[in-house]
């Protein structure tokens, strides 16, 4: 049978607008509702392969069920101004590829649809209705199914009759009497209050209707869903009404109408090109090409060359063995070459060892060039031919992911030099609060049209891709004023980060085995007490049963439910340890949990079986803020406050011979915000050397700084860590346990003290919103898209992360300089000296035992002149025999 798609054009559109981010034109026209529109319409088109297709929109605000509710919709938000110009610019790309387009003043799309449905039906056709409305469901039919957009623009769920009767067991025509006793918060539909979706299938499955539900409510009688259903009973009635699909709408429609023609490519391409939907574009143009229609656009007929370009957009060659590559790069470089694209595949080896699975190289204006192998010999020789290319420093590459290609070549004993653009660290500086940094996604993101190629010729292309995105972020980077933090700090920071993975940190296996041992008899020990103050056993990992002992059986107060039953999650916890001893005991228990799982159990798996140590991957293009993370393990989550995870540093040794050295800034946010402040106070208070906290303390409650009282220098503490991190006076009674009043209060005489600071921080939030986005001192930007929300907690949100990210950026920057420069420091003085860690503002070193003050006077004169401050920056060193057991080192 010939299939009729039928487009619910409103939904699609309204789902690519949401699910991509913003993309323009370079006239700045908005494009991303069309494209993911598009994206959609073409993927339906190749995988049903339909005879006839129609898209329908709404036409205008009122329509005729307005007539009956007056409210109808009235809840729904205003549609994005960005949205509304799309709609026409879409309406004229679908009537350039011949779609047949219909809307009806007075009528929704659902109305529309319906009708197109029934008329498909009549003529013996399969309709395929997709949209994102499960309004829709209420038309599956033998002939009529409904396809479903689910996550993205890229997923469908199909639903026909068995389906729909596996997930509710009702029939299409049943849906709307779901809705009719539900509603419809989106379409501000009534239904009945207080009747969930559950509520309402249940209903329905044992009453088959809506009006016999009504009919019926006498089984209800003394129940409140009995008192709503006869207080309700004509709403009910109308929001079934509202909810129900027209299927004869005034609006003569003849199939062939909607039959599936050829496009106009003229018009067809001329909207592409405008829109600037590049692979699209030439996608179409090859369509147009092999089909032997004229495909001159407006702006003029496209080159032969383009043309042929265009269909070459895969060519590469394909070299096997050493003796191939051999000659092609001695034919190449007999002509100064200056540059190289470099891609490599890589697998791990081992826990974190990487060894080349694909290489693939690019000269300018060459094709690409694909290397092959049969075996790892064979591999190794191609990478001796290539050695003198990769040690040559004057020879400039591209790559993305500098540290991992670094890693991947050090395994076949090989050096990279020369890097000159790293796709993955320019574009991270460029938008660091991108969610996908891997290369797929940012090539997508730089051309949104660009497909991804199967097999092989992947790799050409992320070559060719490679190539163009070099030239074009390094501009952007150039323009935005970033040029410097990429070349002087970044850059050269991977190689640093490189050696430390490389040389990973010891681990002592049988002193993680005896504090797991530890962990797991208290883990016992805690379970009995729990038990007992429970009166039963009980599974304490359920949520659900944890739920019952506490709420129900103890009586104690609940706080928020979830879907599933009581919330007993860490906030509601904290609150209930004040009400019960077992609350306390939970959290104590969770702990030890998670100690034994995640810092036992999951670090001994990551010990490499060959040198005894783990290697994490230090992340340089992960967080916001431009602060390295740490993954597989993350040894930056290493507890420290509690004392049983504490105690876990004590299994971190150094190597043979060498003791740990760690250097850690003493309070840099605060140091860096006297800075950026300009607080005379603050900056006095550090120049002195005073304790911080006790000044501030003394400051706020206006005491001396003798007669300030150690509960007096926590809330001074709270107060001004908080403050680096916007924290309001609700956070702060919070962390403090106190009145709101109070809070707000200790926060206004910290003004009051601090002008500069609140002055500045003012002041940022108000160059944000101006600019949309802050720097650091290094000019890192982070860009914050909520800072003018409407949302009120969005905008919040901005505002906080405002005034903390220049803070903890900068703190982020000056700790990467003095790595950089206290790495290049311990190679000049050759002094066996390792950096194996960085844990946010703390270096830890492996030190040979005879020069560990000598060391330590290097690290803290690196450290403390990383960069020129207002006020001193400040380290405190120590030392020891594993991370746990360290004394102050004294003679800096």
């Amino acid at each position: 049978m010939e299939k009729f798609v039928i487009i619910d054009g409103n939904s699609l559109a309204y789902r690519a607008f949401y699910a991509l981010p913003i993309l323009s034109n370079s006239k700045g026209f908005i494009t991303n509702a069309i494209f993911g529109f598009y994206k959609m319409l073409a993927k339906v088109i190749e995988e049903e392969k339909p005879t006839y297709l129609a898209v329908a929109f709404d036409k205008g605000k009122k329509v005729f069920r307005h007539e009956q509710f007056k409210e109808y919709k009235g809840t729904r938000k205003e549609t994005p101004e960005e949205l509304i110009l799309q709609f026409p610019v879409l309406k004229d790309l679908l009537k350039a590829m011949k779609i047949a387009v219909w809307e009806l003043e007075g009528y929704e799309a659902d109305d529309l649809i319906g009708t197109l449905a029934k008329l498909g039906e009549r003529e013996g056709l399969i309709n395929l209705i997709v949209t994102g409305d499960r309004d829709a469901l209420q038309l599956i039919s033998p002939q009529t199914k409904v396809l479903l957009t689910r996550k993205g623009i890229s997923e469908l769920e199909r639903y026909d009759e068995q389906v729909l009767q596996e997930k509710y067991e009702l029939k299409p025509e049943q849906m709307i009497d779901v809705k009719g006793l539900m509603g419809d918060t989106s379409d501000n539909i009534p239904g009945i209050p207080g009747v969930g979706e559950k509520t309402a299938v249940k209903l329905i499955k044992k009453y088959s209707s809506l009006e016999n539900v009504l009919a019926q409510r006498g089984d209800f009688q003394g129940k409140k869903l009995g008192e709503s259903l006869a207080t309700y009973e004509e709403q009910a009635r109308l929001s079934k009404e509202l909810a129900t699909i027209v299927t004869d709408i005034p609006l003569e429609i003849a199939l062939e109408d909607c039959k599936k023609e050829q496009p106009d490519y003229a018009q067809f391409l001329a909207i592409l090109e405008e829109l600037e939907f590049k692979s699209i574009f030439q996608n179409v143009l090859q369509e147009s090409q092999q089909v032997g229609v004229s495909a001159d656009s407006k702006e003029g007929s496209i080159s032969t060359a383009e043309v042929s370009e265009a269909g070459q957009e895969n060519s590469y060659q394909l070299l096997s063995g050493k003796k191939e590559l051999a000659a092609y790069l001695a034919k190449e470089f007999s002509q100064p070459v200056v540059e190289l694209v470099l891609y490599l595949d890589t697998a791990k080896k081992g826990t974190w060892q990487r060894r080349i699975t694909a290489l693939g190289l690019k000269l300018p204006a060459q094709e690409p060039v694909l290397c092959t192998w049969q075996n790892d010999v064979e591999l190794e020789d191609c990478l001796s031919v290539l050695k003198p290319y990769l040690e040559d420093t004057t020879l400039k590459k591209t790559v993305y992911d500098a540290k991992t290609v670094m890693l991947a070549l050090d395994f076949y004993q090989l050096k990279l030099e020369g890097v000159e653009k790293d796709i993955l660290l320019l574009a991270y500086l460029l938008n660091p609060s991108r969610p996908k940094n891997d290369l797929l996604s940012l090539i997508q993101e730089d051309d949104s049209h660009a497909v991804l190629p199967e097999g092989e010729t992947q790799i050409p292309f992320y070559l060719r891709m490679m190539e163009k995105m070099g030239e074009s972020l390094s501009a952007e980077l150039v323009k935005q004023g970033m040029l410097g933090l990429y070349q002087d700090l970044e850059l050269p920071l991977t190689t640093v980060l490189m050696r430390m993975e490389k040389r990973g940190v010891k681990l002592d296996q049988v002193i993680l085995a005896e504090r797991g041992k530890e962990l797991d008899q208290g883990i016992a020990s805690l379970t009995e007490e729990i038990y007992q103050l429970a009166g039963e056993e009980f599974n304490i990992n359920s949520p659900k049963q944890l739920g019952v002992i506490l709420f129900e059986k103890l009586g104690l107060p609940p706080g928020k439910k979830t879907k599933t039953g009581y919330s007993t999650n860490a906030e509601v916890m904290d609150n209930l340890a004040f009400e019960h001893e077992i609350a306390a005991k939970i959290l104590s228990y969770r702990q030890m949990v998670k100690l034994k799982g995640t810092y036992i159990d999951g670090l001994s798996v990551l010990i490499d079986p060959y040198t005894s140590r783990v290697h994490t991957s230090f992340n340089q293009a992960v967080t916001a803020t431009g602060r390295l993370s740490s993954t597989e393990p993350n040894l930056q989550n290493i507890p420290i406050r509690l004392e049983e995870g504490r105690k876990l540093r004590k299994a971190f040794l150094p190597s043979a011979g060498k003791l740990l050295l760690s250097a850690d800034y003493s309070q840099i946010e605060l140091r860096v915000l006297a800075h950026y402040a300009d607080d005379q106070v603050m900056i006095e208070a550090f120049h002195e050397g005073q304790d911080i906290h006790l000044r501030t303390a003394a400051e706020v409650f206006g005491v001396s700084m003798e007669a300030v009282t150690p509960e007096m220098r926590r809330a001074a503490k709270a107060v001004n860590f908080g403050i680096v991190y916007g924290i309001s006076d609700y956070g702060l009674s919070r962390d403090l346990g106190i009145s709101r009043a109070e809070a707000k209060q200790y926060i206004d005489s910290y003004f009051l003290r601090y002008g500069g600071v609140k002055a500045y921080l003012d002041q940022v939030v108000a160059e944000a919103k101006e600019k949309g986005y802050v720097t650091t001192l290094l000019n890192r930007r982070r860009y914050l898209p909520d800072i003018r929300s409407r949302n009120f907690h969005l905008r919040s949100f901005a505002e906080r992360t405002a005034m903390n990210t220049p803070i903890q950026g900068s703190a982020a920057d000056i700790i990467k300089l003095a790595m950089l420069r206290l790495s290049q420091e311990l190679q000049e003085k050759e002094a066996g000296t390792e950096i194996i860690l960085q844990v946010h503002d703390e270096l830890i070193l492996d030190v040979p035992e005879d020069r560990v003050e000598e060391v330590g006077a290097l690290v803290n004169e690196a450290m403390c002149t990383a960069y020129p401050l207002a006020v001193p920056l400040s380290v405190d060193l120590e030392f020891g025999p594993n991370w746990y057991d360290l004394r102050p080192l004294t003679g800096k």
